[in-house]
């Protein structure tokens, strides 16, 4: 076994690290209390080449493994999730699947714009009755003379209305028995795109409900064969749970630092609160979970390059991650006390982040059936 980080892969960590502390950081909170997007960042980002890690080269990306990006995403959250799931849905959710799946003519359509950051893209898998129960999706898509014809809706979909996002591929019916994906360009007659959702947490992010009416979208916009679109948003989401995972090691990581330097800080009876033992305990079991969490995420990240079933890793160290977090947020929060239950402080954003890890991509009980499936039972 070997633990040791490849030089690139340190390098783009150590880069993560300094942008988010240097220019996330700063304007986090802002972003957050006026839930606004963070444009500027995003831009930043496209230079650094993190809105299209994964993506080879020759299509616009940085052609880095998984477990660079999952490194990245991890550095991200640390400082701020909004930021994070920004650059985690479109890599993963919006343009993974037009590369994994599409036709070289889409592929040099769309990649080229999104790999380089310069648009963004999402995918509308969930819909307002079909979520943890995404196979029963009820958007349908007729053909008519060289045109697919969507109706229906779609719910909870990042990236999806901002001033730059170029589309959003869909999982739509095009048949009784059969489901495939669809990518729909942004400014589609018949493509309505709500408001930005109000959101407990992930406020600077673009989260909105999608509605198809009479849309009409060219037939050479079917994403990979047709009929395949389940088989597809399997894969899709199997490889996004690495990056959820990710952004749960950064969120417990982000919180353990917040908790460490307050303990530092803070004095009662005549002494720093570090000093006490029930304070040190619990950044001891944080430290260890959070370490624990780590490993789980690069070994998932590991087996896909690797080009092994990662699966089973990616459901676990989702469901493990989520609950990490959602320990460590707590516990972290804990340690600041009252003043933890005030905005000014960063730990609340992260707490009120946090809960999302444990219901996107997949909720901790879908988890478990995956994970249990995959076991053989």
């Amino acid at each position: 076994m070997n633990f040791e980080l490849s030089d690139e892969q340190q390098l783009v960590r150590d880069t993560v690290r300094e942008f988010a502390q240097t220019r996330v950081a700063p304007v986090a909170a802002e972003l957050d209390r006026e839930s606004r997007f963070p444009y500027e960042l995003v831009e930043e980002m496209s230079e650094l080449g993190l809105m299209g890690i994964p993506i080879p080269e020759e299509y616009g990306g940085a052609g880095a493994d998984t477990v660079t990006y999952a490194l990245a995403v991890e550095e991200l959250t640390r400082i701020d999730s909004s930021v994070a799931i920004t650059m985690a849905a479109h890599t993963s959710l919006g343009t993974m699947p037009i590369y994994l799946f599409g036709t070289e003519e889409q592929k040099q359509e769309w990649l080229p714009q999104l790999a380089s950051g310069k648009a963004l893209a999402a995918f509308g898998l969930t819909e307002p009755n079909a979520g943890s129960d995404a196979g029963a999706t009820s958007t349908r898509a007729q053909l008519r003379d060289g045109s697919w014809i969507v109706n229906g809706a779609k719910m909870f979909i990042t990236n999806a209305g901002t001033e730059i996002t170029a589309c959003v591929t869909i999982t739509a019916r095009t048949g009784d028995d059969e489901i495939s994906n669809i990518i729909v360009p942004n400014g589609t007659p018949g493509y309505d795109i709500s408001a930005p959702m109000h959101k407990l947490g992930w406020r600077a992010s673009d989260t909105r409900e999608l509605s198809f009416r009479d849309c009409a979208v060219p037939e050479g916009n079917l994403l990979g064969p047709r009929g395949k679109g389940f088989q597809q948003f399997l894969e899709i989401l199997d490889a996004g749970r690495i990056g959820v995972a990710a952004m749960g090691v950064g969120l417990a990581q982000g919180a353990y630092d917040l908790a460490l330097a307050y303990a530092q800080e803070r004095h009662q009876f005549g002494r720093p609160i570090a000093d006490f033992q029930a304070v040190q305990f619990a950044l001891a079991d944080m430290a260890t979970e959070i370490d624990a969490g780590r490993q789980l995420v690069l070994r998932a990240a590991w087996l896909k390059d690797q080009g092994r079933p990662f699966a089973l890793a990616a459901a676990q160290a989702k469901l493990y991650t989520g609950l990490l977090s959602n320990r460590v947020v707590n516990a972290a929060l804990q340690i600041h006390g009252g003043y933890g239950f005030m905005d000014e402080f960063a730990i609340s954003r992260l707490y009120r982040d946090q809960k999302i890890l444990e219901i996107g991509e997949g909720t901790n009980e879908v988890q478990r059936m995956v994970i249990a499936k995959l076991l053989g039972l």
